[in-house]
């Protein structure tokens, strides 16, 4: 490590660590009119304990919690001396972070060098769009290392100034509009590069069944942990929860304060305050913003994850241990969440304090989106019994959760298929982009083709989906050779000869992903 590093310049505030001071942490943040997030007030250190040693083993292993040696691999190898020795800093920054879960950290700018620019810099999307200052990747890396000496230098003399988001919608499948903030190319780099530095600090806070957008963790990681959750826990009752709005609302107040309990380097926080703070440019107009953090923003997703790990993921760690009548689970993808109970009660219960923690930290439930159903291994015989149809479904990361038996024995499974509407919406998609390419020539269209239906099942084929992939094939199928047939009457397009088309450039429906046991199993072998 170099410099002061060796020792990171921590102070050690008098605030719990993210487990066992969970009860105390949530205690003293419940009141959102305090000026401070405060633990024990004669600063003792509270003896970290692990999730798992109080049942055995707990549902923590079934969510995911990824082994410790696990957590500390870099994704980027180092190649050179320079970049070893970079690596080794940021390791250094994570040692501390997992042996003393109340550091507060006063040094950690020194790590965002001109190497971890360009690193950052080749992390981005090539192809994205460029922000409001109109500068693309390709044009950026024209003369790349004065630009980034330059941005370098901008940064540690505290002269970099972050530029306002350009405001950018996409269709949602329910047909409204997202809207996106799309950052400076240079903001992108500089958000990038303090992610990667804070990173090293919140993978050893963060909870097992927190996986959105952290490093080595995917969607199918969170879908793994829930089936497995589902099949092997006693599971009776589902919480299917979003928060409404969750990056438009969050508390500019709030974050600050819980980025405080673990940074106190008050250029990393002048950094994050700046991005807060630069506003939304639409249409030329600027606009400030007061709440809420850009969606498509680098920094974003960590910065939502730090909120809901104090606003959500404390707490209902804690209610777990503490409340909790019998099993029950939890998984969350950023700001959506579910949560598996045993008893009805104890659903009900963890629903009405959830409300009221959210409402003292400025966020609500989505009222349409939020549901508690009857979903596990005997809901559909209970339902039965009471004379009441088949057990209701829930959706999750592009899936809809059934309650289903396999076809041999007859045991209790969940199933799981893509979503109708989304798997609407994609055809939807794809049928308005064949149309505007009506007069390119085919093998172009069956290249495209090729990687769109590719991209689609690499997501959704997951075992016990093959009539949904097969359908979407054929339903692709059949809209390239409409498309085709209408581009003019010469030379009448045959079905026979079209077949030699979709065997060239459509790629065959196969399942992609293991069974969901197999990879969590192999994962977290503990």
């Amino acid at each position: 490590m170099q410099g002061n590093s060796a020792r990171e310049n921590r102070e050690t505030p008098s605030t719990p660590d993210s487990h066992d001071g969970a009860g105390r942490l949530e205690k003293a943040m419940s009141r959102p009119s305090s000026a401070h997030v405060d633990g024990e007030a004669d600063g003792r250190v509270v003896p970290t304990k692990g999730p798992n040693e109080d049942a055995g083993e707990s549902t923590e292993v079934l969510e995911g919690r990824r082994p410790t040696k696990e957590n500390t691999e870099q994704a980027t190898a180092p190649r050179t001396q320079r970049r070893t020795g970079e690596s080794s800093a940021l390791l250094g920054v994570r040692e501390v972070a997992r042996r003393d879960k109340r550091a507060r950290f006063t040094a950690l700018l020194h790590h965002v060098t001109v190497a971890q620019l360009q690193v950052s810099f080749y992390a981005l999307k090539r192809e994205a769009a460029p922000g409001v200052d109109g500068v693309t990747w390709t044009e950026y890396e024209t003369d790349l290392d004065t630009r980034l000496r330059a941005l370098h230098g901008r940064v540690h003399q505290g002269t970099y100034r972050a530029q306002p988001s350009k405001r950018a919608y996409i269709p949602k499948p329910d047909g409204r509009q997202r809207p996106l903030g799309i950052a400076a190319l240079e903001d992108k780099i500089v958000q990038h590069a303090v992610g990667t530095v804070l990173n090293q600090i919140y993978e050893e806070d963060f909870v097992g069944f927190s996986y959105g957008f952290r490093p080595k963790r995917s969607p199918h990681h969170a879908l793994d942990a829930l089936w497995v959750g589902l099949m092997r826990k006693q599971v009776n009752w589902v919480l299917d929860a979003d928060i409404r709005g969750f990056f438009d609302t969050i508390d500019h107040g709030w974050l600050k304060k819980f980025v405080e309990h673990r940074i106190a380097d008050r250029r990393i926080l002048r950094l994050i305050q700046k991005w807060l703070r630069a506003g939304v440019s639409e249409d030329g107009e600027w606009s400030k913003t007061e709440v809420g953090t850009p969606q498509g923003a680098v920094i974003s997703p960590l910065l939502a994850n730090v909120y809901l790990h104090y606003v959500f993921d404390l707490g209902a760690h804690r209610w777990r241990r503490q409340h909790a009548g019998g099993d029950m689970i939890v998984v969350r993808y950023a700001d959506d969440i579910v949560v598996g109970f045993e008893h009805r009660r104890d659903a009900e219960r963890f629903l009405a304090a959830w409300r009221a923690r959210l409402a003292a930290f400025g966020v609500e439930l989505h009222p349409d989106k939020t549901r508690l159903i009857e979903f596990g291994r005997h809901a559909a015989d209970h339902r039965k019994a009471r004379g009441e149809s088949k057990p209701e479904t829930f959706d999750f990361l592009g899936f809809t959760h059934i309650c289903g038996t396999t076809r041999k024995t007859g045991r209790f499974i969940v199933k799981r298929q893509t979503i109708r509407r989304r798997f609407s919406a994609k055809l939807a998609v794809i049928k308005e982009a064949l149309r505007r390419r009506w007069h390119e020539p085919a093998p172009m269209t069956g290249r495209w083709l090729r990687a769109v239906v590719q991209g689609y099942f690499n997501y959704h084929a997951v075992p016990g989906n093959m009539d949904r992939l097969n359908s979407f094939r054929t339903q692709v199928m059949w809209r390239w050779y409409r498309a085709l047939r209408r581009r003019g009457p010469r030379r009448r397009l045959t079905w026979v000869r079209f077949l030699r088309l979709v065997d060239v450039w459509i790629p065959s429906a196969r399942i992609l992903h293991p069974h969901p046991n197999v990879r969590f199993d192999a994962m977290h072998p503990r």
